[in-house]
């Protein structure tokens, strides 16, 4: 099997909407109007309820209300609602993918969506690009699913798809992972390049020469996000850190543990469980 196969047979790529596919433009424009594509959203009432719900909801801790899409704009700034839109249109276009646990792949996605963006703006990095990161990553493998159905059903049979051994299962079996994919669609998509790229090394990113940070706080944020899923892991689990990949971004693992005075490593407050870092955000899983 090749990966084109998977990406690039028409019949398998979800239909995205006309304000996501703009949405989606606007990465790769400096001159994006952004009214226009308040204008866009706007014109369908469902999708405009649900940014402002979300913009609205405690995961922001807005001061006051916000009314408008241009407010929301304004207050979250466009790349922020870009996310929302992006999330909720992908969350809809996969609607219906056979074989895949829909509401734990989704919160996964959200989980590390925003574990990510945690790292990143306690780490000076763009924390609304990760959260775009985390978003995307796992799509490769509501695309697998759709192309290839039968494969998948072998692959789910041995490895679940949320489990961090899959993406080698996949290679070794496939030629491919579901972040090759994932990073495959984003070019279709015609994403940046720097997004490609990222959303190709978050399996391994150490493997990426030179390293994208990107991609080490994205797998920092899935690590987190799988901790959080699976209460049955063993209780030494934070021995699986990837304290090198935390290193090659200057973290310790001060975020996960009491601070054991570690110099010339960044300390972070620990972070919230996930439930209340995502809590106001559910509805992006739906």
């Amino acid at each position: 099997m090749k990966i084109e196969t998977i990406v690039e047979q028409s019949t398998h790529l979800p239909l995205i909407p006309k304000v996501v596919q703009q949405v989606i433009s606007s990465f790769n424009s400096e001159r994006i109007s952004v009214g226009e594509i308040a204008l866009q959203i706007g014109a369908d009432p469902v999708l405009s309820a649900k940014i402002l719900r979300l913009a609205n909801s405690s995961y922001f801790n807005m001061s006051r209300t916000i009314a408008t899409l241009d407010d929301a704009l304004r207050i979250l700034g466009f790349s922020m609602v870009r996310n929302l839109v992006l999330g909720d249109g992908l969350a809809a276009a996969y609607r219906n993918t056979p074989g895949m646990d829909l509401q734990a792949f989704w919160r996964h996605n959200l989980y590390t969506a925003c574990s990510s963006r945690w790292l990143a703006e306690r780490s000076n990095h763009n924390g609304d690009l990760m959260f775009t990161l985390g978003l995307l990553q796992g799509i490769g493998q509501l695309q697998m699913h759709c192309a290839a159905p039968s494969a998948m059903v072998a692959l789910d049979s041995q490895v679940n798809v949320l489990d961090p051994a899959r993406c080698r299962l996949e290679h070794d079996t496939l030629g491919f992972h579901f972040c090759e994919v994932s990073a495959a669609l984003a070019s279709t998509w015609r994403f940046p390049q720097a997004i490609i790229d990222a959303l190709a090394a978050i399996p391994d990113p150490l493997a990426s020469q030179p390293l994208i940070p990107a991609a080490a706080l994205v797998h920092l944020g899935a690590w987190r996000a799988r901790q959080e899923q699976f209460p049955e892991l063993p209780p030494d689990w934070p021995a699986s850190f990837p304290g090198a990949v935390a290193e090659s971004v200057g973290l310790g693992s001060d975020w996960i543990a009491q601070p054991q005075g570690q110099p010339g490593r960044l300390a972070l407050p620990l972070m919230p469980d996930l439930r209340s870092l995502t809590h106001g955000l559910e509805d992006l899983m739906h």
